[in-house]
């Protein structure tokens, strides 16, 4: 059985919809060549999306898509599948997309734990979480995505030595997130670095509050789905 059954009712993020212009424009024109629906993932196939066989990287809520666009320019040989509830993101990242004349990008506009569990077992390369919702309120704290029932759907659908990278700028996130990765039988915490991820102005605007980004990057030691 799937380690994260559908219909979950705990919400992790706060949807926001309001696009630009642009952002609205850059949906109409480049969501055909560039957007993933959910029904395209039931099975997805990279090899008929990517038009090769490379190493598959899914970022859950890619925000404005600057560190998404960023990373993938600077590491080419992988594909990157970028989820994002947020419309606004969406049609920022497709704009960063065609700027940068991108191949490796595709961007589904889903929550991203749908999109994680539609994913075939031991498909993913690696799995991003940067500045999820940080759900500071103890009341809210259940909200987190970083939870051991989370973990272990990551693990389930990373290859063995595949990678998870979390990176938040709330300490107690960076504390339950650590603790969780450390805990889990199928992980092992490999690095507190940023290992090449790139500031973003959400980034920036946190540290002129005072707030310090925390990274966690961990490896699957152990195969197979429980």
């Amino acid at each position: 059985m799937d380690p994260v059954q559908r219909g979950d009712p705990i919400h992790t993020f706060k949807a926001r919809r309001r696009t630009t212009s642009g952002q609205a424009g850059a949906i109409e024109r480049l969501f055909p060549a560039y957007g993933v629906a959910l029904v395209d993932l039931q099975p997805f196939d990279p090899v008929a999306v990517y038009g090769r066989v490379a190493p598959l990287v899914l970022e859950i809520g890619s925000g404005m898509g600057e560190a998404s666009a960023a990373m993938a320019a600077a590491d080419p040989v992988r594909d990157l599948l970028a989820a994002e509830v947020h419309t606004p993101g969406v049609g920022s990242l497709l704009r960063r997309i065609e700027e940068l004349g991108l191949t490796n990008v595709r961007v589904c506009e889903a929550d991203g734990v749908d999109v994680l569990r539609l994913l075939a077992p031991g498909s993913l390369d690696e799995v991003r979480v940067f500045f999820p919702d940080p759900w500071p309120k103890s009341r809210h704290a259940k909200r987190r995505l970083l939870t051991p029932r989370f973990a272990d759907l990551v693990a389930c659908r990373l290859l063995v030595g595949g990678r998870v990278h979390v990176a938040t700028d709330s300490p107690a996130y960076a504390a339950q997130t650590m603790r969780v990765l450390n805990d889990h039988p199928r992980f092992g915490v490999v690095s507190r670095d940023r290992d090449g991820r790139p500031a973003t102005r959400f980034e920036q605007q946190g540290r002129d509050a005072g707030r310090e980004p925390h990274d966690v990057l961990a490896r699957t030691v152990v195969a197979s789905c429980r």
